[in-house]
């Protein structure tokens, strides 16, 4: 089924259709510098249109979704152009994307050490539901039109912020390495009275956790960042930020039934939470509260 002839489908509303013309570069993994900057503009648009049909809830979830799924067709594509289709069916919103390809795109579990293959992943984990057509040129994924589940509120700290030291980390996996270098450097200046070797430990799961499950592959200039800030009650707060607006099975993630990084963390006292970073951008912050202690350098 074609993406024309399921929008023909009853109970369709159209949002958004548009056709994107590939300029294919093999020098480049078959991703050309002309072709890169369409995720960012299909952002933009995407944003528009949810905001103009009045679900803006929808916007942040529906940006990825369509970065990864834009992207994996500008790449791998063998038509000269691609279609994409943002409409709402029914009670669901769809996003289809026709990359003239019969080769259908296989869920993988990418390891620790590739540079790609988390695509279809995070859309498995956001989406209601996905697939693809029966000519396999199509790939889709669908979203309730209800509202999605809320960020949670940020660790509660119990005194205002007196000093904030941003971080500058890449979006790779080179970040993990860099955020341990510089914490060890900037704890021992901020003379914060808690304990530094676990405070830097704390910092390097949360980057860990970021480029793991967060960092969107073939997606150039990310945004992704860390925070150190103390409080007037010596309380140290490390934020991590990344591009994923959402963290689906948070709770099991503490409950350390996936993954236990996290929730090492919060056997030894640690405050975790996740929120919507107020950054103009589709993005979370996992934010860890650490309380003062004995000090040990």
């Amino acid at each position: 089924m074609t993406a024309r002839a399921y929008a023909q489908q009853k109970g369709i509303r159209t949002a958004l259709e548009m056709s994107i013309k590939r300029h294919p570069d093999p020098e480049r993994d078959g991703l050309s510098a002309a072709d890169a900057a369409w995720p960012k503009r299909l952002r933009l648009i995407v944003h528009a249109g949810l905001t103009y049909w009045g679900r803006p809830d929808l916007i942040e979830t529906a940006q990825l979704l369509l970065t990864e799924l834009a992207t994996n067709a500008l790449r791998h594509g063998q038509a000269r152009d691609i279609g994409v289709r943002v409409f709402f069916r029914n009670d669901l919103l769809v996003i289809e994307v026709d990359d003239g390809s019969p080769t259908r795109p296989e869920l993988r579990h990418a390891a620790l050490d590739d540079e790609g293959g988390r695509g279809l992943f995070l859309i498995e984990a956001l989406a209601e539901d996905w697939g693809v057509s029966q000519d396999g040129t199509t790939t889709w994924c669908s979203l309730p039109l209800t509202k999605g589940p809320e960020a949670m509120q940020p660790a509660a700290v119990t005194a205002p912020v007196v000093r904030e030291i941003p971080m500058d980390l890449p979006g790779d996996r080179s970040a993990m390495g860099l955020a341990r270098i510089q914490a060890r450097t900037l704890l021992p200046v901020t003379a914060w009275p808690g304990n530094q070797h676990q405070a830097v430990d704390v910092l390097h799961v949360l980057v860990d956790n970021a480029v793991r499950h967060a960092l969107i592959p073939g997606e150039v200039n990310q945004q992704f960042g860390a925070c150190l800030s103390i409080t007037e009650a010596n309380e140290l707060i490390i934020d991590v930020t990344d591009p994923v607006p959402l963290f689906p099975d948070f709770d099991k993630v503490l409950a350390g039934e996936s993954g236990r990084g996290l929730w090492e963390i919060t056997r030894k006292g640690v405050d975790l939470s996740w929120f919507v970073a107020g950054t103009g951008f589709a993005a979370k912050t996992v934010r860890a509260v650490l309380r003062p202690g004995a000090v040990d350098l």
